[in-house]
């Protein structure tokens, strides 16, 4: 057995305390003036996140922040395809994600040799493809959408013409039911949404008589949903804020990941606000926290790049998104 030296002991022994948060909140406003930095924030991210954030919001309004930032620092409180299409934005400045394994179930279901493969079935039809993918992915795409703006550009899409929905499924039924367009589907989901069932929705109703139904067109329960209350709208998490401002309802049940939540009672003081599920929770997005984000912009550690030949061809359907709105 060995025997350390007392001369090393306190060495060994330098430990640290944790910062508290009003010391964290301290060093991250400090860290965000010297590095002329902006914090970009989905609505999905911990409420202790949000509330630090110069924006919240979901991938569009997140996009069309990241291009028109004068920061020369943009850390990313998401996942790595936001990072990615903020990168694509900005190829002169610095993107940073706080924690790099902070993926994406959905994105991960969709590959750039899938969409090549389509396309070579397919000559002369067109991609269609959910933000929610990979850079190498919206390169190989024609238009990227948005949950908020899906239905609007594939109804600007020429008849007659193959169409790839990728890579949510049941966000391409919302579109297809809204716009009747034939279009071939990706078999692909986010888990946290194909996880949220019918009868989450149901024990809500029954716990909150009257509540009104804020559902994302993401949920695997969507479609059922839809059968019970066929006058039911979809709402992206833009379209739930906007909804919950203008509706006289009170309670309202928020079928998506429950960070939402926070969200809606920061925006729309006054009113209840009911998550589906607890088990509606994403940990991917729950990655990025305060310590990280500190030690993100002290460090300019979580660097995300995207390479030039992949950026440039990404840039397109980007920035097609961001135009239509």
């Amino acid at each position: 057995m060995s025997i350390i030296p007392p001369q090393q002991h306190e060495h060994l022994l330098q430990l640290r305390p944790l910062p508290t948060e009003a010391e964290l909140l301290d060093g991250i406003e400090r860290l965000r003036r010297e590095r002329n930095a902006v914090i970009l924030a989905h609505n999905y991210q911990r409420p202790e996140v949000q509330q630090i954030a110069d924006f919240v919001g979901d991938s569009l309004g997140l996009a069309r922040q990241a291009a028109r930032t004068s920061a020369d620092v943009i850390v990313f409180a998401g996942v790595h395809f936001m990072a990615e299409s903020a990168a694509i934005l900005n190829p002169g400045k610095t993107v940073l994600l706080p924690d790099l394994r902070a993926g994406c179930s959905l994105a991960d279901t969709l590959t750039a040799q899938g969409v090549r493969d389509w396309k070579a079935a397919n000559p002369g039809g067109l991609v269609v493809v959910y933000v929610n993918t990979t850079a190498d992915v919206k390169a190989e795409a024609d238009y990227c959408v948005t949950s908020g703006n899906a239905v609007q550009i594939v109804r600007s899409l020429p008849e007659g013409v193959p169409v790839l929905f990728a890579p949510d499924k049941y966000l391409a039924a919302h579109v297809a039911r809204e716009t009747g367009r034939p279009m071939d589907i990706w078999d692909g989901a986010c888990h946290v949404h194909a996880a949220i069932r019918p009868e989450d929705v149901a024990a809500q109703q029954a716990a909150h008589p009257g509540a009104e139904l804020l559902v994302h067109p993401e949920c695997g329960c969507s479609t059922r949903v839809l059968r019970d209350v066929p006058d039911l709208q979809l709402y992206s998490t833009e379209g739930m804020v906007t909804r919950a401002q203008q509706s006289d309802a009170e309670t309202f049940i928020v079928v998506t990941e429950l960070g939402m939540v926070h969200r809606l009672e920061r925006e729309v003081p006054g009113k209840a606000f009911v998550p589906v599920a607890r088990t509606a929770c994403c940990e991917y997005m729950k990655m990025i926290t305060l310590e990280n984000i500190h030690d993100s912009l002290r460090d300019l550690s979580g660097r995300v790049s995207v390479p030039e030949d992949v950026r440039v061809r990404a840039l397109r359907p980007i920035e097609r998104m961001i135009a239509i709105g």
